[in-house]
């Protein structure tokens, strides 16, 4: 048995879960998630608390059994608190503009790159610099940012790129630190 799929997800105040056979659907402040539950896992409701059960012992069930808890923990968080994902683009010349469900971004290629938002989803901009990806839903808000990501990641000899704020990029000495410590033998 998993030790997070054990352990009971307790649900705020103003959150509602709802189990309709295979579907869960959890309603919050800020929205609304739905999810279906594979027929090997037992959702239930109880006293404020959902819980998650298993059917059997056979490996595929075991190990869903942690991941459809930390799923559904991550729906409960959202609804209520929200998910948050911050991206810093570090560059001369390198900017984002706009906000709300439109995001265009100037990173040194010969036409700026327009990112829409998918619904409930939106962006923030401070400073020109800084990007927060924000909404409901974990995985969408970590996709986005992700695609954001990839519209140009972290260089390592300079470290010019877009990148998650706080991630570190290790930088690589190139040619002329190569040369150096080639002569130093």
């Amino acid at each position: 048995m998993s030790r997070i799929g054990q352990a009971p997800i307790t649900v705020p105040s103003g959150v509602e879960v709802l189990v309709a056979g295979s579907k869960l659907t959890v309603k919050g402040a800020k929205g609304e998630l739905e999810m279906e539950v594979r027929p090997e896992i037992m959702v239930e409701v109880k006293e404020g608390k959902v819980l998650v059960k298993v059917g059997s012992d056979d490996i595929l069930t075991k190990s869903l059994h942690g991941l459809t808890r930390a799923l559904i923990n991550n729906m409960v968080l959202g609804v209520s608190k929200g998910w948050t994902k911050s991206l810093e683009m570090v560059g001369v010349g390198f900017r984002a503009s706009g906000g709300g469900d439109n995001l265009t971004l100037s990173v040194g290629f010969s036409h700026p790159v327009l990112i829409k938002a998918p619904v409930g989803i939106t962006f923030a901009i401070v400073d020109n610099t800084k990007i927060t990806v924000s909404g409901i839903s974990r995985e969408l808000v970590g996709q986005i940012a992700a695609n954001i990501r990839a519209v140009k990641p972290p260089e390592v000899y300079k470290g010019k790129g877009i990148r998650y704020a706080g991630e570190y990029v290790r930088k690589k000495a190139g040619k002329a630190g190569k040369a150096v410590t080639g002569a130093a033998k």
